[in-house]
């Protein structure tokens, strides 16, 4: 009877780690994903260090590895952090802001952007350069629409693509050098920063434990 019983709790302990795997699984490749900040591009909005919560689900379901749509929820709209699989190299993950949408069309003039031939508010746009190129000047890098990162366009945002950008304007590759992003390399919204501290340090070490920034813990993502 006891041996039976020892099958039993041994078939249960199983069978929940087995269920708990699964749902882990789900969970990361439909719902939520972790993503950690590797670099500058973003900031000030998004610090090198920050880990970040993504909601793969809001822009609706997709087949695994393939990015083909099965359930539409919504579209990235402008203003959105979206975290997506890096146009010439899909094996690397990028984050940026969603700078115009299908159908929009888009230029830069000095730094400042215009959708649909309106001067945008660009609240979250960081500038560490006041030098501003100018638009004749070829950049080699740019994507074909512009000559360089301070003057571009204008451009017709095409069905299903995305233009985005670095909030640290000056220094992101982003659409303006490689072009646009597609809708099945969209993974998903960057929700919430639910850990963050400075990478620079050695992981086990009193410097990184102080490094934490506490105050950035629980920030949404806006």
């Amino acid at each position: 009877m006891s041996e039976t019983k020892n099958k039993t709790v041994v078939r249960e302990y199983t069978e929940a780690i087995i269920v708990a795997v699964v749902l882990a699984l789900f969970i990361r490749t439909f719902v939520f994903q972790a993503f950690k900040i590797p670099s500058g591009s973003m900031l000030p909005t998004l610090q090198i260090g920050d880990h970040l919560l993504v909601n793969k689900f809001i822009y609706g379901l997709k087949i695994p590895f393939t990015g083909k749509l099965l359930v539409p929820i919504m579209k990235p709209e402008h203003g959105d952090v979206i975290v997506f699989r890096y146009p010439e190299d899909e094996s690397l993950d990028y984050i940026k802001r969603v700078i115009a949408v299908p159908g929009d069309t888009l230029e830069i003039i000095n730094k400042q952007v215009y959708i649909n031939g309106k001067k945008t508010e660009d609240k979250t746009a960081h500038f560490s350069d006041q030098l501003i190129l100018p638009k004749e000047l070829k950049d080699p890098r740019i994507f074909k629409a512009g000559p360089n990162k301070d003057n571009f366009g204008p451009i017709l945002i095409p069905e299903g693509k995305w233009f985005v950008m670095g909030d640290n304007r000056d220094n992101s590759y982003d659409s303006r050098f490689w072009g646009f992003v597609d809708e099945r390399e969209i993974l998903g919204k960057a929700m919430i920063i639910y850990w963050s501290w400075n990478i620079d340090k050695p992981l086990f070490s009193v410097d990184r434990l102080t490094s934490i920034r506490f105050s950035r813990l629980g920030d949404i993502i806006h």
